[in-house]
C-alpha cells in the first residue's frame, strides 16, 4: 500500500514540475517576444524659447536607451520614433528664460496621448516619461 502510495505522489510530483516548467518556459517566451517587439510613438512640444530637447530615439538597450538631443528647436516641435520592448517613450524639453518660459510636451502612441506634462518658470524641464506599451 504505501509503495502505490509512493508512486502516485511522484508521479503527481513529476506531473507538477513539467507543468510548471511548462508555464515558465512560457513566461520567458513571452518576455522575449516582448523585448524584440517594436512600438512608435510620437512626442510633441509646445512652448516659448527652449533650448533644447532630449529623448529617446530607440537607440541603446532597453533600461539604458540612448539619449538624443536637438539644440534651439523650431516650436511646436514634432518627431516619431520606434522604440523596441521595454525601452520607455520619454522627452525633455529644457528652457532658461529670464522672463519665464512655459512648456508642454506630449507622448502619442496609436493617436492617443499616453503622456502630457506642462511646466513653466525662470529654468523650465518639463519632462514626459510613459510606460512602454508593451510591457503593460
Amino acid at each position: 500500500m504505501k509503495r502505490s502510495l509512493r508512486a502516485a505522489v511522484c508521479s503527481v510530483a513529476v506531473t507538477g514540475l513539467a507543468l510548471g516548467l511548462t508555464a515558465c518556459s512560457e513566461a520567458v517566451d513571452q518576455v522575449d517576444k516582448a523585448v524584440d517587439e517594436t512600438y512608435e510613438v510620437t512626442y510633441e512640444v509646445t512652448g516659448e524659447n527652449v533650448d533644447s530637447i532630449e529623448f529617446h530615439g530607440g537607440g541603446g538597450k532597453a533600461m539604458d536607451p540612448k539619449i538624443e538631443s536637438v539644440s534651439k528647436p523650431e516650436l511646436p516641435w514634432k518627431k516619431t520614433v520606434t522604440l523596441r520592448g521595454i525601452m520607455p517613450a520619454a522627452v525633455m524639453p529644457v528652457a532658461a528664460d529670464p522672463e519665464g518660459s512655459r512648456i508642454t510636451c506630449k507622448i502619442i502612441h496609436k493617436g492617443k496621448v499616453i503622456e502630457e506634462q506642462s511646466a513653466g518658470g525662470l529654468v523650465t524641464a518639463g519632462g514626459c516619461t510613459a510606460e512602454s506599451p508593451v510591457a503593460g
